[in-house]
C-alpha cells in the first residue's frame, strides 16, 4: 500500500491506516540511521530553542511532552491570515476553518475551550471559543515567535486547556532598549487566490530607560477560489476578510527587569458562508425541530453557499486590549523572577445581514497572571503563581442563543522540576475555581478542579531522548455549554445547554521518542486521553441540514500518533516524512463528530547560498469515521512548494524575498473539522509573494 500516492480521482481515495503511520514514523529514523556507513564529519544539531509557555524557560528539547515552536524564515513562510491557518500543516494540529476570516487551531482532534489561546503568556479573550465563525484576534504577521504545547500538561496556563496550549509571542510590549536606538522591520505581500494584498510594519526606538514600539498590519482579500470542480462555483461567496491592527507600547527598562503596557486595536470584516435564511423560524419542541412550511423541502446534504451572493452576512469586529507586561529578576531572597501579566479587553462585533445588524456580540474581560520563579532548593527549581480572569459576554438579537453571563474564575499553580543526572523530571499542581452566573435566568453554577501532571525526560545517550508525561486534568464547562438555547445559523444547529454539567476530568498518557543531533533527526509521539465526563455536542433530531445540539456528558477516549522524520540527503538536501492520526469514540462505540482526518506527507528541503527552497506532497486520507447525522468527507493529496532568497542592504540591513505555492494541483478539499466543509473548500491553487525587510 502506497500511503503517498495521490487519488486519481474524486471516486478513488488512498486510506492511511494508523499502524502503516506509525511504521513509517518510527522505522524510517531507525533504518535511516542505520543506514549511514560512516559517522558524519559534522553532527548538525537542532537549534536551541526557548519554550517561553513552558513556566520555567525550558528549551524545546527539556519539554516532557511535544512542543512546536515556529520563529525566523519558517514562521515567515508559514505565516497565513489566521492562526488556525498558520499551524494546520504541523503534525498533530489542524483547524476549524470556517472561510478565509475565522480559524483556531485543532490540537490532537480537540478545539473550542479546549485549546487555550495566549498573548505572551495572557489569555486571549475574544469571542472564538464560544463558535467556529468567531475570528481568533491575534494577527500572524505580528507574532515574532509562535509555541504549540500538546496536551493537558501546560497546567500553568489553565487546567482546561485538555488539547494544548497555543503561545503567540510579540513584540508591542519593549523589553530591551534597541542596541542602536532604532530597529524596526516591513513586510509587504501578495497572493492569487483571493487576491490578497497586505502590509506590515513594527519600529521600536528607545534611550535611557524607556522604549517605545509601534506595530500595525493591513490586509485586505476578496473571496477566494475553490479547488477545480467545485459545484458552488470558480470563488466562495462570503469568503472575503479584511482586517487592520495597530499597537502601541511603552516600557520602563532597568537593569533587573521591565515593566511596559501596550494598546492594541483591531477591526476585521469577513463574510460568513453557507448562511442559510431557510432555518428563520426553526424551534425546538421537546427533542425534536420544527421548521413550519420548511420542513417539507428537499436538501441534498450538501450547502453550496448562502442562498445569493448578497444574502452572505458580514462580521463587522472590533477589539480593544490593553496589556500590561513585566518582570524583575531577583525581586528579593530565595526567589530569581517575579513576572506579571495582565490584560483589559473590550470586544464586540456585529453579525450584518441585508444591511442590517442581526447580532450582537460582546465580550468584555479582565485578566491578571503573577509568578515567582525561586532560586534552586536541593537540586529544585520551580515558579508558584495565581491566575484570575473575569467575562462579561452577551448577545442581543436574531440568534442571541446564549443568555448574557458573568464567568470568573481563580486559579493557583505550582511547577517543580528537578534535574539528575541524565533525566530531568518535572511535577505541576494546580486548584481552580470557577463560577458561571446567567444573568437573565439567575441560574449560577460553581465547579471545582484540581489536577496535577508528572513528567520525565531521559537523555540516554548523546542525541536522543524519551519523554513521558501523566497528566490528571479537570475542566469545568464553559458558560455557553451550560446556558445556551436558541438558533445558530452560522453552524446551522439549534444548541441546547445543560445546567447540571459536571466538570470533564481528563487522563491523559504521552510518550515521545527524539533524535536530535546527527544527519537522521526525527521526533514521535503518542498519547492516549481517558476523559470522564466528556462534554459535546451531541445531535438529537435533524431536519433539512439543520442538527439540534443537546450539549451533553460521556466518557471517551482520544487515542493517536505524530510525528515526523528528517535525513540529510547531503550539505544541500534533506527530506522529511510526517503525518498525524487520532482516534476519538465515546464509550459504547459511538463516535466524536469533525475528528481530523489522518494525514501524512512527505517534503524535500534544499539550501544554496542565499536561496532556501522546498517541495512537499500531503496526502490527507477520506474520513469516514463519522458521528451520527454526520457526512464522509473525501481525501485529497496537495502539491505545495515554496523558495526564498536573503541577502543584506549596503547598510547590513537584512532583507528576504519569498514566493510560496500551495495546491499547486488546484485540487477540490475539503475540510472535515468545518461545520461549513461543503459550503467553503479549502483554496484551490494559491501563489504568496512577499519581501520582508529589518533594519
Amino acid at each position: 500500500m502506497n500511503i503517498l500516492a495521490p487519488a486519481h480521482s474524486s471516486r478513488s481515495h488512498p486510506v492511511l491506516h494508523p499502524v502503516a503511520l506509525a511504521a513509517i514514523l518510527t522505522l524510517s529514523g531507525t533504518s535511516l540511521a542505520h543506514a549511514q556507513a560512516a559517522p558524519p564529519t559534522e553532527a548538525p544539531g537542532l537549534p536551541p530553542v526557548t519554550v517561553s509557555a513552558s513556566g520555567l524557560q525550558l528549551g524545546a528539547s527539556d519539554m516532557t511532552t511535544p512542543a512546536t515552536v515556529l520563529e525566523g524564515d519558517d514562521l515567515v513562510r508559514r505565516r497565513e491570515a489566521t492562526l488556525g491557518e498558520t499551524l494546520s500543516s504541523e503534525p498533530g494540529i489542524t483547524s476549524s476553518h470556517f472561510g478565509a476570516g475565522a480559524s483556531r487551531p485543532i490540537i490532537r482532534g480537540m478545539d473550542g475551550p479546549r485549546v487555550k489561546l495566549l498573548s505572551d503568556g495572557a489569555e486571549l479573550h475574544d469571542a472564538s471559543t464560544i463558535s467556529p465563525d468567531h475570528a481568533v484576534v491575534s494577527e500572524p504577521l505580528l507574532a515574532t515567535q509562535i509555541e504549540v504545547l500538546r496536551g493537558p500538561s501546560a497546567l500553568v496556563h489553565g487546567n482546561g486547556a485538555v488539547g494544548g496550549v497555543v503561545n503567540v509571542l510579540d513584540g508591542k510590549v519593549p523589553t530591551a532598549i534597541p542596541q542602536k536606538g532604532v530597529e524596526g522591520s516591513a513586510e509587504l505581500r501578495a497572493n492569487t487566490g483571493a487576491g490578497e494584498g497586505a502590509g506590515a510594519f513594527s519600529l521600536t526606538g528607545g534611550a535611557g530607560n524607556l522604549a517605545v514600539h509601534v506595530e500595525g498590519v493591513a490586509r485586505d482579500a476578496g473571496d477566494y477560489r475553490a479547488g477545480k470542480g467545485w459545484a458552488g462555483g470558480n470563488k466562495v461567496p462570503g469568503s472575503f476578510n479584511r482586517t487592520d491592527t495597530g499597537s502601541v507600547g511603552l516600557s520602563w527598562i532597568g537593569e533587573r527587569g521591565y515593566l511596559g503596557a501596550a494598546y492594541t486595536r483591531q477591526t476585521a470584516k469577513y463574510g460568513l458562508p453557507g448562511h442559510k435564511h431557510s432555518f428563520d423560524g426553526c424551534h425546538a419542541d421537546g427533542d425534536h425541530l420544527h421548521c413550519g412550511a420548511h420542513a417539507g423541502e428537499e436538501d441534498d446534504g450538501h450547502d453550496h453557499g448562502a442562498e445569493a451572493p448578497g444574502a452572505v452576512p458580514v462580521v463587522d469586529l472590533r477589539s480593544e486590549r490593553l496589556d500590561i507586561r513585566g518582570e524583575l529578576r531577583n525581586p528579593f531572597a530565595g526567589f530569581s523572577a517575579l513576572r506579571l501579566r495582565a490584560g483589559v479587553t473590550d470586544y464586540k462585533h456585529d453579525e450584518i445581514e441585508d444591511g442590517a445588524i442581526g447580532t450582537t456580540f460582546k465580550n468584555k474581560a479582565y485578566d491578571t497572571r503573577i509568578e515567582l520563579q525561586h532560586a534552586p532548593v536541593a537540586g529544585f527549581k520551580g515558579v508558584v503563581g495565581l491566575q484570575t480572569s473575569q467575562r462579561k459576554f452577551s448577545a442581543d438579537g436574531e440568534e442571541a442563543y446564549v443568555e448574557p453571563t458573568i464567568t470568573r474564575k481563580l486559579g493557583f499553580f505550582a511547577l517543580e522540576e528537578v534535574r539528575l543526572g541524565d533525566w530531568r523530571l518535572e511535577a505541576a499542581l494546580r486548584h481552580d475555581r470557577q463560577t458561571a452566573e446567567a444573568q437573565t435566568s439567575g441560574i449560577e453554577r460553581s465547579h471545582n478542579g484540581t489536577s496535577a501532571s508528572l513528567g520525565a525526560v531521559w537523555k540516554f545517550t548523546p542525541g536522543y531522548q524519551v519523554g513521558t508525561s501523566f497528566t490528571r486534568a479537570s475542566r469545568a464547562p464553559t458558560a455557553e455549554e451550560l446556558y445556551a438555547q436558541g438558533l445558530h445559523m452560522a453552524t446551522s444547529t439549534y444548541e441546547r445547554g445543560n445546567a447540571d454539567l459536571k466538570s470533564e476530568i481528563s487522563q491523559n498518557i504521552d510518550l515521545s521518542l527524539k533524535k536530535t543531533s546527527g544527519d537522521t533527526t526525527f521526533g514521535v509521539s503518542i498519547f492516549r486521553n481517558r476523559i470522564s465526563n466528556y462534554i459535546y455536542g451531541r445531535t438529537i433530531d435533524e431536519v433539512d441540514g439543520l442538527q439540534l445540539l443537546q450539549y451533553s456528558q460521556q466518557d471517551a477516549t482520544f487515542t493517536g500518533i505524530e510525528g515526523q522524520v528528517r535525513q540529510r540527503l547531503n550539505r544541500h538536501l534533506g527530506i522529511t516524512l510526517f503525518g498525524d492520526t487520532v482516534r476519538a469514540k465515546l464509550d459504547g462505540g459511538s463516535l466524536l463528530p469533525r475528528i481530523p482526518a489522518t494525514r501524512a506527507g512527505v517534503r524535500l528541503d534544499a539550501h544554496w547560498q542565499q536561496w532556501e527552497g522546498q517541495v512537499e506532497w500531503l496526502q490527507v486520507a477520506r474520513q469516514n469515521r463519522v458521528a451520527e447525522f454526520e457526512t464522509a468527507t473525501p481525501g485529497y493529496g496537495m502539491l505545495n512548494l515554496g523558495v526564498s532568497y536573503s541577502s543584506q542592504l549596503s547598510s547590513g540591513a537584512p532583507w528576504q524575498v519569498y514566493l510560496k505555492a500551495n495546491n499547486l494541483t488546484d485540487r477540490l478539499a475539503y475540510a472535515h473539522t468545518s461545520f461549513i466543509k461543503n459550503a467553503a473548500p479549502l483554496m484551490g491553487r494559491n501563489v504568496t509573494v512577499g519581501v520582508k525587510v529589518a533594519f
